[in-house]
C-alpha cells in the first residue's frame, strides 16, 4: 500500500494541494497528516483528490468542532482522531503522534511497524531498533507548508517499508 505522510500544513492550501496531487499521481491509497492543520477548511479543500486522509491535530489545534464536522460530512474520506492515533493500514500497525520525542519512544516499543510525527519541521526517515529485537520505521515528513524549513512530505510503501522525502519548496 502506497502512502503519503505529511505534517505541519499550517493552512497553506497551495502547498497542501500540491502534495496531494503528487500523492495522487504516485498512486497513494492513504494520506497520513501528523498535525498542525489548523483550520478545517484546509482539509475540506483537499478532499477533492479522493484519497482517504488520516489526521491528528498537533499543538496548533484550530477548531476541533469544525474538524469533526468536516470528517463527519466527508463520507469516510477524512478520519480525524484528535491527539494521536493507532491505525492498521496495508497490514501494518501505524501510530501518528505530533511530537518527535513521543514518536521515538513509541518506535522502540515493538508495538508498531511505523511511527509518524511532525512538529520539528525537519524531515527525517530512520529505522529504530525495538526492545523486541525488530525495527520500526520512524518518519517525520517535515513541514508541507515550508514554515522556516523546506516544504517537504514523504511518499512511502508499506509493503516494502521504503520511504522517500519529497522537497516541493517553491523554486527548487
Amino acid at each position: 500500500m502506497k502512502i503519503c505522510i505529511l505534517s505541519d500544513s499550517h493552512d497553506n492550501h497551495g502547498l497542501m494541494a500540491s502534495a496531494m496531487q503528487a500523492a495522487k499521481n504516485a498512486g497513494v491509497e492513504a494520506v497520513l497528516h501528523c498535525g498542525d492543520v489548523v483550520a478545517a477548511k484546509t482539509l475540506k479543500s483537499v478532499l477533492k483528490f479522493g484519497i482517504p486522509l488520516h489526521v491528528i491535530h498537533g499543538n496548533n489545534l484550530g477548531d476541533n468542532h469544525a474538524m469533526m464536522r468536516v470528517a463527519a460530512e466527508s463520507h469516510g474520506m477524512l478520519h480525524y482522531y484528535g491527539m494521536d492515533a493507532g491505525i492498521d493500514l496495508g497490514g501494518r500497525r501505524v501510530f501518528l503522534v505530533h511530537y518527535p520525542h513521543y514518536a521515538r519512544a513509541l518506535a522502540t516499543t515493538g508495538d508498531w511497524d511505523l511511527v509518524c510525527c511532525g512538529h520539528s519541521h525537519h524531515a527525517l526517515i530512520d529505522f529504530m531498533p525495538t526492545i523486541r529485537g525488530g525495527q520500526c520505521a520512524l518518519v517525520n515528513p517535515g513541514t508541507v507548508a515550508g514554515v522556516d524549513a523546506p516544504a517537504t512530505f514523504v511518499l512511502g510503501d508499506l509493503a516494502s517499508m521504503e520511504f522517500a522525502i519529497v522537497d516541493q519548496t517553491p523554486g527548487i
